[in-house]
C-alpha cells in the first residue's frame, strides 16, 4: 500500500545548538533546575519538574536500543544490538543483569496486551514473542515467501495487532546482524492480533525506523531515517484500525536524526535524536502539531525511549552506550 503524499510539508526543523561536549566521563548536573532540560516553547514548562534531573543508570553498551518497561516486575529491559544482549535494570535496587544473551542482535522491544515481550531480531530477521513460560513464538519472519530484512522497531495496538518496521540495517554488515541479500523492499507491517496474518501497512518510507501511535490510535507516526531530508511521517489509521491513509510529512528533521519515539497522554512526541557535531544529541519533544517545544540534551545520541516507573512518568532513554532516565510531569500512553 502506498498512501498519497502531501505536496507540501513543514519547514526544516531548526533547533538551537548546544555546545558539543568533550569526550570525557559524564557527570550529573549539580544544581536544579537541570540545564540539560531546555524549553523551546513556553508550553514545555508544564512538563518539567523543577527538582528532577537527568540520571545515568548504566553505561557500557555498544549501541543501546529498544527500552521497554515491566511495571508488574518493576524492571526495564533494553537491547544492546551489536552487543547481542538484552539487559535488565531493577528499579528497586538499580542492579543491571543480562536478561538474554545471545539475543539474536535484538533491537526494538515492546509488550503486547497480555504483558508478553515482543522483540525485533536483526540476526534471525524476525519478530518474536516471549511467552509467560519463557518459550519463544515467531510472529513474523517472511513476507510473500521471502525473508524479512531486519525488523527494527515494534508497537502493539489495543486490538492486539502488532506493527513493525523492516529496514535493511541489520543485513548491511556483520556488526548488528549479518550480511545478506535484501529480498524485499523496506516496509511497515501489521500482524493481525487474532489470525496472525501479516500485511504491508505502508510502503515507500525510506528507511522506516521508529514508530508509535497517537494516544487515541488514530495516527501512526513513522521515522523515515533514509529520506532526504530525514523526517517523521504521519498516517491516519483507517479501515477499522487495519490500514493507513493520508501520508504526510509531520516533522522535517533538518540536520537532526530522529530514531525511536513514544507519545505521552497529551499527544506530544518524545523522540530520540542525534547529530553530535551539531549539538543535537538527546531527546526532542514535539506537540501534536509537530512543533518542537522542548529537549533533553545528552552527551550521546539517543536511539529510543519509553515511559515507565510506578506512574509512567519516568522517561527512559537508550542512548548509544548508556541508559538514562528523567522524571517528567506527564505520563506515557498506556501500552507504549
Amino acid at each position: 500500500m502506498n498512501a498519497t503524499k502531501d505536496a507540501g510539508g513543514p519547514a526544516p526543523l531548526a533547533l538551537p545548538r548546544a555546545p558539543v561536549p568533550a569526550a570525557a566521563p559524564w557527570e550529573p548536573e549539580r544544581r536544579y533546575p537541570d540545564p540539560l532540560i531546555e524549553d523551546l516553547h513556553p508550553s514545555f514548562a508544564r512538563y518539567r519538574l523543577a527538582l528532577a534531573a537527568v540520571e545515568r543508570l548504566y553505561t557500557g553498551c555498544r549501541w543501546a536500543e529498544g527500552p521497554v518497561w515491566f511495571g508488574d516486575g518493576r524492571f526495564l529491559l533494553w537491547s544492546d544490538v551489536p552487543g547481542n544482549c538484552i539487559y535488565r535494570w531493577e528499579e528497586e535496587t538499580g542492579a543491571v543483569s543480562r536478561f538474554r544473551r545471545p539475543s539474536n542482535n535484538a533491537n526494538g522491544n515492546t509488550r503486547d496486551r497480555e504483558g508478553r515481550l515482543v522483540t525485533c531480531e536483526h540476526d534471525t530477521r524476525r519478530v518474536v514473542r516471549t511467552e509467560h513460560d519463557g518459550s519463544i513464538t515467531v510472529i513474523a519472519d517472511a513476507w510473500d515467501g521471502k525473508r524479512l530484512n531486519s525488523p527494527n522497531d515494534v508497537v502493539v495496538k489495543s486490538d492486539g495487532s502488532i506493527w513493525f518496521t523492516d529496514p535493511p540495517f541489520g543485513i548491511l554488515g556483520n556488526y548488528e546482524g549479518h550480511v545478506a541479500p535484501q529480498e524485499i523492499e523496506a516496509n511497515v507491517y501489521r500482524v493481525d492480533g487474532r489470525t496472525g496474518k501479516i500485511a504491508i501497512a505502508a510502503d515507500g518510507v525510506a528507511g522506516p525506523n521508529g514508530l508509535c501511535f497517537s494516544p487515541d490510535e488514530s495516527i501512526l507516526y513513522v521515522v523515515g531515517s533514509r529520506e532526504s531530508p530525514r523526517n517523521i511521517v504521519a498516517f491516519d489509521v483507517a479501515g477499522n484500525g487495519t490500514r493507513l491513509t493520508r501520508r504526510r510529512v509531520h516533522i522535517n528533521a533538518g540536520p537532526g536524526t530522529p530514531d525511536g519515539m513514544r507519545c505521552d497522554v497529551d499527544g506530544n512526541l518524545w523522540c530520540g535524536w542525534g547529530m553530535g557535531e551539531a549539538g543535537l544529541d538527546g531527546v526532542v519533544v514535539f506537540n501534536p502539531g509537530g512543533e518542537p517545544i522542548g529537549r533533553i540534551m545528552l552527551p550521546e545520541r539517543c536511539a529510543n525511549v519509553c515511559f515507565g516507573g510506578l506512574r509512567r512518568n519516568r522517561l527512559f532513554m537508550a542512548a548509544s552506550k548508556s541508559l538514562y532516565a528523567l522524571y517528567v510531569n506527564t505520563q506515557g500512553v498506556k501500552g507504549g
